[in-house]
């Protein structure tokens, strides 16, 4: 079976969406895409139309490979954002295929790291992965819960907001994160830092709040929640109803990729919030 890539900048919008939303049919969340909704991500995640391509069998597109490029610590970094394949072009060489080809791209990018996230229940997609070299070098996960302040609470902590591009810049800041935890990946987002009664820091939190058409928060996705102080529920009570600013509103909280190693998410699973995915953290050495 022949199959011939192209860039996503050389393909019609229409053979771009059918690859992906074919290539992600059945999976194990839907992640199904209009083209506004797809170059919406591309745009907010940092991804690349030049180095993303989809693969074709003739004229029909089969599969897709997003790719996004940025330097972190230093290093030049690679992050697989989607591989889809056709369900009837699975289990048929396919994925190795795109495999064999984006690892071109890296080499010729100068890619030091590659990294990818894989849901932890597919383990085809997994062995694959470890057959080109990645290694797992975390377990990630996404949390729901919801909160619902009567009051404002009265609290000694102090907050200070700031924006995602000044967070980068403090030392505390953990910039080896998942890429869609990263501050570049998070347009429109916010931050703020917590310093208790003797200015000392106790954390940070990078999020973005989305609003409902009357003008309230219903939603707060947090992208990095980092405590460096014994955790309570004073503290992570005040860090929710800071991040959603809502009295007498009930607020859904999600977050995103985060490690099951953070002492902050696993206070939050403890407490009320349910695990809705879970995936594993990829990453390869490239030589």
């Amino acid at each position: 079976m022949e199959i011939n890539f192209k860039k996503l900048t050389e393909c019609k919008i229409e053979d771009i969406i059918k690859a992906w939303n074919r290539g992600f049919e059945g999976y194990y969340i839907k992640i199904e895409m209009t083209p506004d909704t797809f170059f919406h991500r591309m745009v907010n995640e940092g991804l690349s139309m030049n180095l993303s391509f989809v693969a074709f069998h003739g004229e029909e597109p089969v599969a897709i490979l997003v790719n996004g490029i940025r330097t972190l610590n230093g290093k030049k970094m690679a992050w697989n954002g989607g591989t889809g394949v056709a369900p009837e072009y699975r289990g048929k060489g396919v994925s190795r295929l795109l495999m064999e080809e984006v690892l071109k791209i890296y080499e010729k990018e100068g890619i030091e790291v590659a990294t990818l996230e894989a849901i932890k229940e597919n383990e085809r997609a997994i062995r694959l992965y470890k057959r080109f070299g990645y290694e797992i070098v975390d377990s990630l996960v996404l949390l729901n819960g919801t909160r619902e302040f009567a009051t404002k609470l009265d609290t000694s902590i102090q907050v200070k907001a700031i924006r995602p591009e000044q967070l980068s810049q403090k030392p505390f800041y953990h910039e080896n994160v998942p890429w869609q935890c990263q501050w570049q990946s998070v347009k429109a987002g916010e931050s703020q830092i917590y310093y208790d009664s003797e200015n000392n820091i106790l954390g940070y939190c990078l999020y973005r709040r989305i609003w409902s058409k009357e003008g309230k928060v219903e939603k707060v996705i947090i992208y990095q929640l980092e405590l460096f102080c014994e955790i309570h529920r004073e503290i992570m009570d005040m860090i929710l109803f800071s991040i959603s600013g809502e009295v007498g509103n009930q607020v859904e909280f999600m977050t995103i990729n985060s490690s099951l190693s953070n002492p902050a998410i696993q206070y939050l699973q403890a407490n009320g919030f349910q695990k809705t995915t879970e995936q594993v953290q990829m990453v390869k050495r490239m030589n």
